[in-house]
């Protein structure tokens, strides 16, 4: 038997998004449930458990902000938020509260279905059991703690590998500048995001192929940085 294709949750109040989304996730191959109301998009989750959540932040009843701080005060399944609020610090705020993406609309459907497929990477069990990331021409052996790119291996600095790492533990992920702080530097550099700029130049000075027009080190202006995994 083969494993039915996984469920995911729109919570969003507006009927044409729902129709437009629900085609999208269809077509996808995608098992689709929506939520017109903060409140019913809570009881949807507890009661389906699906594999990714897509949540609108402008919900009638509840502010989607405060739907994300309740869900993950039980719940890690992944959320994807979709907003028409473009401003940085909304999706600051959404990522440190435990967003794990954020599209602001519109946006296409390919991007949207690329989103949904990096989210489902993150459930797969299977997915952190091999100690060794490859991406395109890199290969990072996190055991041996060796990186090779196209072949050769590449020194990196006990900071630079750190902070490669963290975002190879996030792939696919934005991750905020403070939190790359916090993990990388730990509360001392909580105040120095120039640092977090410095040694992302390095890393992609050593690691892609045009530093200045980064494939896989990008940068999520004013938020922080994704390491992109989707080709």
């Amino acid at each position: 038997m083969t494993a039915p294709a996984p469920l995911v949750l729109l919570v969003e109040d507006e009927p044409q998004m729902r129709r437009f989304l629900r085609v999208a996730l269809e077509g996808g191959g995608y098992r689709y449930l929506e939520a017109g109301t903060a409140r019913e998009g809570l009881e949807q989750t507890a009661r389906h458990q699906p594999q990714v959540i897509l949540l609108d932040l402008g919900l009638p009843d509840l502010d989607g902000l405060e739907v994300l701080a309740r869900l993950r005060e039980w719940s890690r399944i992944p959320v994807i938020v979709i907003s028409a609020r473009g401003q940085e610090a909304d999706k600051v705020k959404a990522l440190d509260l435990g967003a794990d993406d954020y599209l602001t609309k519109p946006f296409g459907t390919s991007e949207l279905l690329a989103r949904v497929r990096v989210a489902l990477r993150h459930t797969d069990p299977t997915s952190q059991s091999d100690p060794v990331f490859v991406l395109d021409r890199w290969r990072v052996d996190l055991g041996k703690r060796q990186v090779w790119v196209a072949g050769e291996e590449i020194h990196l600095t006990p900071l630079e590998y750190k902070l490669f790492t963290t975002l190879i533990r996030h792939a696919g992920k934005v991750v905020t500048q403070r939190q790359l702080l916090k993990e990388v530097w730990g509360g001392v550099a909580a105040a120095q995001p120039l640092y977090l700029r410095v040694y992302m130049t390095q890393l992609r000075h050593k690691l892609e192929v045009d530093p200045s027009r980064p494939t896989y080190l990008q940068t999520e202006p004013g938020v922080g940085y994704r390491l992109r995994t989707d080709e």
